[in-house]
């Protein structure tokens, strides 16, 4: 799982004002969307009408990340500072470490779906600092890897947050984002004070994480952990009251069919794809999509909550134009017969 340096905990809670913590959120902020394109490009790599259960799964896990993004953006227009959303480096160039001086050698990368890169770096991006087992079916046990959590930061971060009280959050209250027709006003609300602060970053770490005696959030929705590990063993999380912890792997499967993958090429680059393709053009595309999502997103947090439809509208753009752009043969340079195109998330500079 993801560990977040020593330093940067120490540095949280050593904190004597908000103006402190400003960049610390600011990175929160990156990491929360930094999950979202190895997330997507999984999603992406299913092939249309093909493992859609799988694909539902991580869907539901990205619109969560989405919401994570926002409340973090919340939180740091409540202490007065800036989201920086709409630039080159906010998002990290994969292969690479996820933001906020993550320590434990996890690379993060943009591959195609399998059950191992779920186990691999899906669950250890979300997993908790003392992960629940339960009973699997016959067949499915295997060893999972133990390692340490961001719990811990933003736990610490919702700590300092109390201990500086209500007078740290001086931002502007017309910047808090509030969207009722996209998330539901107890999971996303106006972040004006220490409790509320409080109460958005328990949010966040339950809906990764789960709660420390259960796999699910406090709507009892399971937890991402949980819900990559069903599908890492092909059988949904239940409730089961024959287990002593009142759970197992037991309920419906997620079936998988390789076969309904697309053969994507992980890390994709425009670069080296033949300009005169149309997975060049579609890659082309593709990428500035993805900066008008960040452009508008930037806008929404800038003091124009009201443009979140048009952010939303432009991500559904976003898969619609990733959907055809995989099913594009790659031709380039270095590139084997056989595979499709992946996406690049990179912030464009139009017409250069």
């Amino acid at each position: 799982m993801l560990q977040i340096d020593r330093a940067t905990v120490d540095t949280v809670q050593e904190a004597s004002s908000g103006e402190e913590l400003l960049g610390l959120v600011q990175e929160a902020i990156r990491l929360e969307f930094s999950t979202i394109p190895p997330y997507l490009t999984a999603m992406l790599s299913l092939k249309p009408g093909r493992n859609r259960e799988i694909w539902w799964a991580i869907h539901d896990v990205v619109v969560d990340e989405m919401l994570h993004l926002s409340i973090a953006a919340n939180l740091l227009n409540a202490l007065g500072g800036r989201p920086a959303i709409a630039d080159s480096g906010f998002v990290p160039a994969y292969p690479s470490r996820l933001p906020l001086g993550i320590g434990t050698g996890l690379v993060v990368g943009l591959e195609p779906f399998s059950r191992d890169l779920v186990r691999r770096v899906f669950m250890e991006i979300e997993e908790p600092e003392h992960p629940l087992v339960f009973p699997v079916a016959a067949g499915l046990e295997a060893e999972l890897p133990t390692f340490a959590t961001i719990g811990e930061y933003y736990r610490a971060l919702s700590a300092k947050l109390v201990e500086l009280g209500d007078g740290v959050f001086a931002g502007d209250p017309a910047r808090q984002l509030v969207a009722p027709k996209w998330f539901p006003a107890e999971r996303l609300f106006a972040i004006s004070d220490a409790a509320s602060a409080a109460r958005a970053l328990d949010l966040i770490v339950e809906e990764g994480e789960g709660t420390p005696t259960a796999p699910v959030d406090p709507d009892g929705d399971v937890a991402h952990y949980y819900r990559f590990e069903a599908v890492w063993r092909g059988k949904r999380l239940v409730r089961d009251p024959t287990s002593p912890v009142g759970y197992s792997f037991s309920g419906p499967p997620y079936p998988f069919d390789p076969d309904g993958v697309w053969p994507m090429v992980a890390n994709q680059r425009l670069t080296p794809l033949d300009p005169d393709t149309e997975a060049w053009r579609r890659a082309q595309q593709f990428r500035v999509i993805f900066t008008r999502l960040l452009t508008a997103l930037q806008r929404v947090f800038d003091g124009e909550p009201d443009r979140l439809d048009v952010a939303m509208g432009v991500m559904f753009e976003l898969k619609l134009a990733g959907q055809v752009l995989a099913s594009q043969p790659a031709a380039g340079p270095g590139i084997p017969n056989g595979q499709t195109a992946g996406p690049s998330f990179q912030y464009a500079i139009i017409n250069q």
